[in-house]
C-alpha cells in the first residue's frame, strides 16, 4: 500500500536533504522535488549536467538544462529570498557573461545589492554587450534604493536646512516678510483690518548665498563595496537638495573626483575600481582643498580605517579639520544590514580627534547631518 501524498512529499523533502545516497533506501523524489533537485544541481553539483538530469530508472537522460530554462523554473518554484541566493551562487560559480549575454534573461533576474557587488567586482571582464546589460541592472537596483531612501533622507535634511535659513538676530534688513506674514495670518484682526504679529522671522543674510557643502569621501577597498553603493546613492540625493553643494571623491592609492557625475550614481559606480590599497591622507588633503567655508562644511569619510603607516597622518588631518570648524563624520559601514570589519583602534583615535564615528543606515546618517546643521543655525 502506497503512503498517502503528504507522507510521500515529506519523504521526498528528506530525500532532498539527504542527497542521492538515500536512493538505495527507496526514498524517491516526487515531481516538484525532482525539479528542485535539478535546479539546485545546475548550480551546486560538479557532475556533468547530463548525469544530473538522467531518469531515476537509469534510462536515457533528459536533454541538458539550459540557462534560460533554469532562470524561468527558479522564478516559478522558489520564493524571492531563495531566488536571490541561487542567482548569487550561479553568478559566482558559472560567471556573469553567460547570464547576461541573453537579453531574454534580463527581466527574470532579481536585481539585488549582492548582484551589483558581483557585477562591479567583475566589470573589467565584461564585453560591450554585457556591460550595457550590467549597467541596466545596476541602474534598476540604484533606483530602488534611492526610492527607498529618498523620502526620509530628503525630509530630514530639508527640515534642518529650512531652519538654517533663519537667524535669531532681529535685524530689519534680514526680515523674512513672506514667512512672517504666513505664520501670523491666524492673528489677523478683521475689525481693525490689522495683522497682529506674534513672531518675526529673519533670514540669515550672511548664509543665504552660501549653501552647506557636503564632501563624501569613499574608500574603494574591496571590504567597502556595499558602502560604496549606498554612498553613491546618498550623494545623488544630496545633489538634488538645492541648499546643499555636494562633492564626491573615490580613492584607493590614488583618487578621482566624481563631483561632476554625482547626480548619476550609475556612472559613479561604473567608475569604481574596487580592491587594492588605500591612502586616506591623500583623500583628506584633497578634500580640505575643496573647503571654502569650514563652519558650513560636512566631511563624510567612508572607510574601514585600516590605514597602516598613514594612520598618524590621518588622525592629524582630522584633528586639524575639526579645529578649523569642519564637521567630520566617519562611517565604518553604510547600509541596512552591515556587518562591518574596521579598525576600532584607529576609529577611537579619530573620535578623540573630533570625528563622529558611525555604523549606520542612510536615514541615521541624514539625522546626524541634520543635527549638525541645526546646531549651527
Amino acid at each position: 500500500m502506497d503512503p498517502p501524498h503528504s507522507e510521500r512529499h515529506m519523504l521526498a523533502r528528506w530525500r532532498l536533504i539527504l542527497g542521492r545516497s538515500a536512493d538505495e533506501h527507496g526514498i524517491v523524489l516526487d515531481e516538484d522535488c525532482e525539479k528542485i533537485e535539478s535546479l539546485v544541481g545546475f548550480v551546486f553539483e560538479p557532475a556533468p549536467l547530463q548525469e544530473r538530469t538522467r531518469g531515476r530508472d537509469g534510462g536515457p537522460g533528459h536533454r541538458e538544462l539550459q540557462l534560460p530554462e533554469w532562470v524561468n523554473h527558479v522564478h516559478e518554484l522558489f520564493p524571492n529570498a531563495a531566488r536571490e541566493i541561487m542567482q548569487k551562487e550561479l553568478i559566482q560559480r558559472r560567471g556573469i557573461n553567460e547570464l547576461l549575454e541573453d537579453p531574454r534573461l534580463f527581466e527574470k533576474i532579481e536585481p539585488t545589492t549582492d548582484l551589483i557587488k558581483t557585477l562591479l567586482t567583475n566589470k573589467d571582464l565584461l564585453n560591450p554587450k554585457t556591460r550595457s546589460l550590467a549597467r541596466k541592472l545596476i541602474d534598476k537596483v540604484v533606483q530602488e534604493l534611492k526610492k527607498q531612501m529618498q523620502t526620509q533622507v530628503a525630509a530630514t535634511l530639508t527640515g534642518a536646512l529650512r531652519r538654517d535659513r533663519h537667524s535669531p538676530r532681529r535685524v530689519f534688513r534680514n526680515l523674512d516678510l513672506k514667512r512672517t506674514i504666513n505664520r501670523n495670518l491666524k492673528n489677523f484682526d478683521q475689525q481693525r483690518g490689522k495683522l497682529l504679529v506674534d513672531n518675526l522671522f529673519f533670514f540669515a543674510a550672511e548664509r543665504k548665498q552660501k549653501p552647506w557643502h557636503v564632501i563624501v569621501t569613499v574608500d574603494q577597498s574591496g571590504s567597502m563595496m556595499e558602502s560604496t553603493i549606498f554612498s553613491a546613492v546618498m550623494a545623488s540625493i544630496f545633489f538634488e537638495l538645492p541648499a546643499l553643494r555636494t562633492s564626491l571623491i573615490l580613492y584607493d592609492t590614488r583618487l578621482v573626483d566624481l563631483s561632476s557625475q554625482v547626480g548619476s550614481p550609475v556612472d559613479v559606480l561604473m567608475a569604481t575600481q574596487l580592491g587594492g590599497g588605500n591612502d586616506t591622507p591623500l583623500a583628506l588633503r584633497y578634500a580640505n582643498q575643496l573647503v571654502r567655508q569650514p563652519s558650513r562644511t560636512i566631511l563624510i569619510l567612508i572607510s574601514d580605517f585600516y590605514e597602516g603607516e598613514g594612520t598618524d597622518e590621518m588622525v592629524h588631518l582630522v584633528k586639524e579639520m575639526s579645529r578649523s570648524g569642519i564637521q567630520t563624520i566617519g562611517i565604518a559601514a553604510l547600509s541596512y544590514d552591515a556587518r562591518p570589519d574596521y579598525c576600532k583602534v584607529t576609529a577611537r583615535r579619530l573620535r578623540k580627534a573630533g570625528m563622529d564615528i558611525m555604523v549606520c543606515t542612510p536615514e541615521e546618517l541624514a539625522s546626524c547631518m541634520g543635527r549638525i546643521i541645526s546646531r549651527r543655525c
